[in-house]
């Protein structure tokens, strides 16, 4: 498999997806949508993949977010459309008849922290970080994160950390039930694999 924007891997019958855009700590634009949509359809569609990782290139970042630079010229329309189609692959991942770990190893901010609660099981590295400051752009969390994030860790918690734009670590985001589990940086895989050992 080959995109723009991914890294894909098979492993033991895991795909392993990286999102590659390092240079802007692995922020979403349209292609990175683009491409987890096109290869979603490929988890969905082919048997031997049983289980999917995700997780970003490098050492500092999961997913810091959306690209902004490419959502400020556009329109009230263009922007609405922009967050539907988020929405709609966000929620492939969620519903995907086979389980998909985010392995968050870094950064988890904004879309990022959306996309690792739109999976199944969330695993922090010790240096995650996490949190929808979208309001500190004067925007709505976008991707269904609200939802998401209220599920996760209840009513109060989460609109404390989207009407205040706050960040918190891995092990406070563990405190709340938003990660399963929170290992060093170099155990992000293993732990997944354990994981899956068990569920596939």
């Amino acid at each position: 498999m080959s995109f723009q924007t991914l890294f894909t891997k098979m492993e033991d019958h895991t795909l392993i997806i990286t999102i590659n855009r390092p240079d802007v700590l692995n922020a979403l634009n349209k292609q990175v949508i683009n491409d987890l949509d096109a290869v979603l359809d490929r988890v969905y569609k082919f048997p031997e993949i049983k289980s999917v990782v995700i997780t970003g290139a490098g050492l500092k970042s999961f997913v810091a977010g959306a690209d902004i630079k490419e959502f400020e010229s556009l329109s009230k329309e263009e922007a609405i459309a922009v967050a539907k189609r988020g929405q709609a692959v966000f929620a492939k991942i969620e519903h995907s008849p086979k389980p998909i770990i985010a392995c968050v190893n870094g950064f988890a901010l904004g879309g990022g922290c959306e996309l690792a609660m739109s999976c199944h099981f969330v695993i922090a590295s010790e240096s995650a970080i996490f949190g929808q400051p979208e309001v500190n752009l004067g925007i709505m969390v976008g991707y269904g994160g609200s939802q998401r994030l209220t599920q996760r860790v209840g009513k109060g918690r989460a609109m404390e950390l989207i009407i205040t734009g706050k960040t918190i670590n891995a092990t406070q985001a563990m405190n709340y039930g938003l990660v399963n589990y929170v290992v060093p940086q170099t155990e992000l895989l293993d732990k997944a694999f354990s994981i899956l050992k068990v569920v596939h």
